[in-house]
C-alpha cells in the first residue's frame, strides 16, 4: 500500500513539474483558453465550509483561469468516494484519508482515485465550552464523562447524557460510534446525530450562547471552534491499530485513542487526471496556509455570507497564495475576472 501513496505522490510532482511557477507579477489577460475536456469538471459537494469554499475556490479558477465549466454533485463522504471511483464527480477538494482510512485505501488500490497534493492540515476531537470545565474542573477527558452524564443530560432521555456527535451519514459517524463503546460510555449517553451540518452546528451555538452545558463532536479547520471558546477533551495518545479498527464499522473490540491528525488532499478521478493533465497539475499544486482558511472560514460566520462568497473573499485576499498553483496566463485570467466585480 506504500507503493500506491508513493506512486501517487510521485504523479502529482511530475504533474506539478510540467507546469511553470507563476511569474511574480501578474501578465495581460491572453485568449479565452480552451478547457481539456469538453463537458462541466463535476466536484463533489460535501456539507461542510471548508469544503464548499475550496470547491468555490476551485470551480472560480477553473471557470476563469482554464475556460471551463462546472458542476457540483450534493452528498455525503462515503457515496461521493465511491462517484469519484465511477467517474461521477471528477473532484473532490477535501478528502481526510485518515476518517475514512480503509475506503480510501481500497479507492487508491482500485487505480481509479488518485490523492493528490496537501491542501492544509485538519483535526478532529470531542468538545466542551470552557465555562463547562471552569463549573466542573475534574472534567477533563473524554473517558471522565461517565461521572458527568447528569451535567449533559439528554432531553429526550434524562437518565442518560446525550453527545451530539456528526450528522447523519457522515463517515465520522463510525468513529465517534466506536469511540463511545471504546469509552464504555454506551449505556451512559447517547450519540446524537443531527440531521445537517447546519443544524449540527445551530444546536452547538444555541447552548454556547445560553451558557448551557454541552459536549459534541467538531473538526478543525472550522469558523466555530475558531470563534468560540472550547477545551478539546483528552484522549489516550494516537495509536494506528486502534484508530484503523475504529474506522472500520464492523470493529468488535474498539480501544480509545486520540484522533488522527488528516493531511487533507485532493481526489481526483484518475481518468479525469489523465484527460486534463494541466487540470490535475493545478490540483497538484493546490495548498493552503492554515491562516489563510482560518481567517476565511473566520469571514464567512462573522458576515453571514454563503460558500461561494468566502470563496472570491479568498481570491481577492490572498492572490499571493493561489497565483502559485497556476501558470502567470491562467493567474491572470483569474485576476482579470476579480477585477471585474
Amino acid at each position: 500500500m506504500r507503493n500506491l501513496h508513493v506512486a501517487s505522490a510521485l504523479f502529482a510532482v511530475a504533474l506539478a513539474a510540467a507546469v511553470p511557477p507563476a511569474a511574480s507579477a501578474a501578465q495581460p489577460a491572453p485568449a479565452t483558453p480552451v478547457c481539456e475536456v469538453d463537458r462541466p469538471v463535476r466536484f463533489s459537494g460535501l456539507n461542510w465550509e471548508s469544503n464548499l469554499v475550496l470547491a468555490g475556490i476551485e470551480r472560480y479558477v477553473l471557470e476563469h483561469g482554464y475556460g471551463c465549466k462546472t458542476q457540483v454533485e450534493i452528498g455525503e463522504t462515503l457515496p461521493m468516494l465511491a462517484a469519484l471511483q465511477r467517474g461521477d464527480v471528477d473532484v473532490t477538494p477535501e478528502v481526510w484519508p485518515g476518517q475514512i482510512e480503509g475506503a480510501w485505501k481500497k479507492a487508491l488500490a482500485s487505480g481509479r482515485v488518485l490523492g493528490v497534493g496537501h491542501v492544509y492540515d485538519a483535526g478532529e476531537g470531542w468538545y466542551v465550552p470552557r465555562y463547562t470545565v471552569e463549573r466542573h474542573p475534574d472534567l477533563k477527558s473524554a473517558s471522565d464523562l461517565a461521572r458527568f452524564k447528569q451535567v449533559f443530560a439528554d432531553p429526550e432521555d434524562p437518565g442518560r447524557g446525550r453527545i451530539y456527535g456528526c450528522p447523519a451519514g457522515w463517515a465520522c459517524g463510525t468513529l465517534n460510534g466506536n469511540l463511545l463503546r471504546a469509552l464504555g460510555l454506551e449505556k451512559d449517553y447517547s450519540l446524537f446525530a443531527p440531521g445537517s451540518g447546519a443544524a449540527q452546528k445551530a444546536a452547538i451555538v444555541s447552548a454556547y450562547k445560553r451558557k448551557r452545558d454541552i459536549v459534541f463532536y467538531y473538526w478543525t479547520p472550522t469558523s466555530l471552534v475558531g470563534a468560540l471558546d472550547l477545551v478539546k477533551l483528552e484522549l489516550p495518545p494516537f495509536d494506528q491499530e486502534a484508530y484503523t479498527c475504529m474506522t472500520d464499522p464492523k470493529c468488535e473490540h474498539p480501544v480509545a485513542t486520540e484522533f488522527k491528525p488528516n493531511p487533507v488532499v485532493t481526489g481526483l478521478n484518475a481518468e479525469f487526471a489523465r484527460q486534463a493533465p494541466q487540470l490535475a497539475a493545478f490540483f497538484a499544486r493546490l495548498a493552503v496556509p492554515d491562516d489563510a482558511i482560518d481567517a476565511t472560514l473566520g469571514w464567512l460566520e462573522n458576515e453571514g455570507k454563503e460558500p461561494e462568497d468566502a470563496a472570491r473573499y479568498f481570491l481577492k485576499q490572498y492572490g499571493a497564495v493561489w497565483r502559485q498553483w497556476m501558470p502567470a496566463d491562467a493567474a491572470a485570467r483569474v485576476e482579470a475576472a476579480l477585477a471585474r466585480e
